[in-house]
């Protein structure tokens, strides 16, 4: 089935629309695309330009995140923790622990943890963040532990890649999971080997960004374009004066700010909402090779071209077949072999004419006569492109 969603109207197209991934029934053929087309119909398919913010397309350059990363461990399982005796480093790293506490275990002694669990326990330490503020932490099982379901993460020093601590997390676990398993069989809901604890991290050293240094400040597109960057520089010099920015190259635009601290704060909050007017992006084709999405931009247009497609389906079927000595025989043995059929079914394929698309309608509705499957498409898409007939960028992810 699909999932409808309300249509927007035409003064908003959107950049960019993905071809719906459609399941083959038993004597139909599903059509790829084909509620994509009607949407566009309704649209006009047109390539209008749309209105956006500065802090939409811009960042300040060398404002951001820090990747903080830590080794802890998950106690208080219920019997579904890291099996100790194939996961030596849980059993160390416990070891370690209660040695810190000032408890010794006599030597020779090898327990058992099956209530103990090693993570892995990741956070994003956003920028300005200050000392004692709260971030979320994600905590990944790094061993075999069967669930970390009702699990509390010790305290855990969370380091940058400088080897610095700047966070430490501790609190219970919030799996959204759920498994059983008994007698053989195994139910399980969702993933369990990994969980998030909201605001489990708190932070212990911020980590000193250039907002404040020098007379400019540097903003980052967030895609290379050249005629973006000059828009920027164009948007911040209208509204702010001649000479307050200039466009470096595709990616940069310096910014004439304040020295004080509440008079730049206030200065970068007025040019991140300046509005401009969006350029129309590159032609470009997304293809995700493994589920098979594809995801044409609004610029993508096709030249003339034929296609023929045609389907090639190859099944093999074993079917086992015991034969037995006939009754008054001597040594003989019953014996189990196999029957293999081989079948292989070759669909026509009809030479099909695409004639040229000017939008993203018409793309569309020329991939729709081919009657391919999404599978299909990644390597039609292919061949137009070798042939010239695809006038767009094509990325397979």
């Amino acid at each position: 089935m699909f999932a409808t969603t309300p249509i927007q109207p035409a003064s908003a197209p959107r950049a960019g629309l993905a071809l719906p991934r459609l399941r083959g029934v038993t004597g139909t053929r599903w059509v790829a695309g084909a509620l994509l087309a009607v949407v566009l119909a309704t649209l006009g398919g047109g390539v209008l330009a749309q209105s956006m913010r500065i802090k939409e397309v811009a960042a300040v350059q060398g404002v951001r995140s820090n990747q903080l990363t830590g080794y802890g461990l998950v106690v208080g399982l219920d019997g579904t923790g890291d099996q100790t005796n194939q996961m030596q480093y849980t059993a160390q790293a416990m070891n370690n622990y209660l040695q810190q506490l000032g408890i010794t275990l006599p030597a020779g002694i090898n327990p058992q943890f099956k209530n103990v669990a090693a993570v892995l326990v990741t956070a994003q330490l956003p920028p300005f963040a200050q000392a004692g503020q709260a971030v979320d932490v994600t905590v990944s099982s790094i061993g075999n532990a069967k669930s970390l379901r009702g699990g509390t993460l010790i305290t855990t020093p969370l380091k940058g890649v400088d080897g610095e601590i700047y966070a430490l997390a501790t609190g219970n676990l919030i799996v959204s999971g759920a498994g059983a398993s008994g007698g053989g069989s195994k139910v399980q809901v969702n993933h369990l080997s990994a969980g998030r604890i909201p605001g489990g991290g708190q932070v212990e050293r911020a980590v000193p960004n250039p907002f404040l240094s020098g007379d400019t400040l540097t903003l980052g597109l967030n895609s290379a374009d050249f005629a973006t960057a000059s828009r920027v520089a164009q948007a911040i010099n209208r509204a702010l004066g001649d000479g307050t920015a200039q466009a470096l190259d595709g990616r940069m635009v310096q910014v004439r700010a304040p020295a004080d601290s509440n008079a730049r704060v206030a200065f970068m909050a007025q040019v991140e909402e300046l509005r401009l007017d969006a350029t129309v992006p590159s032609a470009r084709v997304i293809v995700n090779a493994r589920t098979g999405s594809i995801v044409l931009n609004q610029a993508v247009t096709l030249s003339p071209v034929a296609v023929a497609h045609g389907n090639l389906s190859v099944s093999i079927s074993s079917t086992p077949v015991i034969s037995q000595p006939n009754a008054l025989s001597t040594g003989g043995q019953t014996v189990v072999t196999e029957k293999t059929d081989i079948k292989i079914q070759q669909e026509p394929g009809a030479l099909v004419q695409m004639r040229a698309g000017a939008q993203l309608s018409d793309v569309v509705n020329a991939l729709n006569a081919l009657g391919a499957t999404p599978q299909d498409l990644l390597a039609i898409l292919q061949a137009m492109k070798s042939a010239g007939a695809l006038n767009a960028e094509l990325e397979v992810i």
